[in-house]
Formats: structure tokens, sequence, C-alpha cells
């Protein structure tokens, strides 16, 4: 059996382990909701001294972060091995991360993954990963209707890739899926319609979708059951800027977020709640990071 072959078994039968652990610690009420951060919530502290930052955050109470860092088969410059030792350590773990589907990643002529692809889903694996999600997707694909569909039906081979390593595939959106259309539709209504909800999850910013025109809480309830992941992120409105809201505080914006939690919740009880904050009107962002999890325990989510 070749290298990778086994690394690929070995990696399958890791995740299943952690899942399966996982359930078990849910049936026992011992974890009742999977409650992590965004570590692009600090990104300049993580860029500066990534040890130090996850020790801080795990001494406010984080025990699952979800990355946005990985170049080069490496998690803000550790390799695999070494950054799942960083967090084993610390009693944390990385049920997703964020790293872009490119369309370079998609070999037509082959049909299939470049092999860039293949060890990103490999590394995420070995990592305990449960989703591989995309934050985005090249602007030339969101402007060409075909391509868009094209690309959707990548993503459901991106699903197919990651259900052998015992993981889904996710997006992420931002805004311009709710501000953007081709031939009358959205782009967001686009992807949920062209992808396979058993393979492709839907991670939900609960905030970005505002400066797209579009409101958290009608999105939920005009796509109920496809949200298996979310970043929970407030808004507030800001005069004289590009955007017109940027995040904030949980609970001092104008996204409801109790009520969303509470919608989805309901039918996703293992929905993963992945707090996001990219602007912090004028506090440290890891102070920011210790409200938003007094805020998540406070409402009874942490």
């Amino acid at each position: 059996m070749s290298s990778r072959r086994k690394f690929i078994r070995q990696s399958a039968y890791t995740v299943l382990a952690l899942s399966l652990a996982q359930q078990a610690a849910w049936a026992k009420g011992n974890t009742k909701y999977l409650t992590g951060l965004q570590l692009y919530s600090v990104r300049e502290d993580m860029k500066r001294d990534p040890l130090g930052t996850l020790r801080a955050l795990a001494s406010m109470g984080y025990r699952h972060v979800e990355h946005a860092n990985y170049v080069d088969r490496k998690f803000y410059g550790y390799t695999a091995v070494e950054f799942r030792k960083i967090l084993d350590d610390l009693g944390m773990k990385m049920p997703s991360g964020h790293t872009v589907l490119k369309k370079e990643h998609f070999d037509d002529s082959r049909n299939d993954f470049t092999d860039a692809w293949k060890y990103t889903v490999e590394d995420a694996a070995y990592m305990g990963q449960q989703f591989v999600i995309s934050p985005s997707m090249d602007a030339v694909l969101r402007k060409d209707y075909d391509a868009l569909r094209r690309q959707m039906e990548v993503f459901n081979k991106a699903g197919e890739l990651c259900r052998k390593h015992g993981m889904r595939f996710g997006y992420h959106n931002h805004d311009f899926e709710f501000s953007e259309t081709l031939k009358g539709r959205t782009l967001y209504d686009i992807i949920l319609k062209e992808t396979d909800a058993k393979l492709v999850i839907q991670q939900l910013d609960t905030g970005n979708l505002y400066n797209g025109g579009a409101n958290a809480a009608d999105i939920v309830r005009l796509y109920p059951g496809r949200f298996a992941s979310l970043h929970v992120k407030d808004e507030i409105a800001v005069a004289g800027a590009q955007e017109k809201y940027e995040s904030t505080i949980l609970g001092k914006g104008i996204v409801p977020l109790q009520d969303i939690l509470k919608t989805i919740l309901k039918s996703q009880p293992d929905a993963h709640l992945i707090i996001e904050q990219e602007a912090y009107q004028g506090k440290a962002p890891l102070q920011s990071m210790q409200e938003n999890m007094q805020v998540m325990k406070q409402w009874g989510y942490a």
C-alpha cells in the first residue's frame, strides 16, 4: 500500500474516532454545543505570536478554533503534525478550517483535483476536521452563469473527496452572493440549489450578508436545514465608510442572533457555532474575543 493511501486510511479512521467520541460526549450531556472561534478574528495576534495567542484563547475558555491560514501544507507556519500537537496540548480541537477552493485546484483535462487540493483535504483530515470550508470563490466564476454552475459541480466533487476522509466540504458566504445576480437569480440561490446538501454544507456568516442587502433571519427561513455551521457575527452601521456595516461585539449590533441560533439549532442541534469579529471599535482583538465568549456563556451556548 502506498504511503499516501495509508495516510488517507489512517486519517479517515482518526476523524471517525473523533466524531464518535464527540457524539458520545453530546449524548452524555458533557458538550451541548460546539462553540469556537474563527482565528481570523485575531489574525494580527496569530501572525505575531500564534502560540501565545492560542494559550490566551484557551485561558478564556475557547476549546474549538477554525483556521484561516493554510499555506504550503502549514497552519500558521506549522506542519499538521506540529499544529495538532499544539492544539492537543492546550486541550483544543479544530473542527473546521478555511482554504479557498480555487479554479486551478481542479484539472478539467483529468477530471480530478490537483495534488495541492488533495493535500489540503488530507491535512484537514489529520487535524480532525469535520468540515473543509472554502471562504470565497474566484471573481471570474461570479460573472458567468455556466461557469458558476460548473463550479458547483466541482463543489459536489469536493464533497465526495471529503466524504472519503470522513469529512464534508462547505462554503462560507460574504456579501456578494446576495447582491449579485445571474439570469435573475442571486448567486446564493444558485450555490444552494446547484449543490448536493449531503455533500456540501453552508457556513452562514450572519453578519457579512448585511452589506449585500440581505437579512440573516430571512436567509435562515428561506433555506431551512442547510446550515451545519455558522459564523456567529454581529454588525453595526458605520457612517461614511465604504461598507455600510462592520462587525462588533456579539449582542451590540443589529443582527437578531439569539433568534437565529434558536431557529437553526432547533432543526440542526449539532451545528457549529463559530464566533467571528473583524472590526473592534478601538478595543484589542483578544479583549473583544473574551467579551464574545462571555456573551455566548450568558446566552447558554458555551
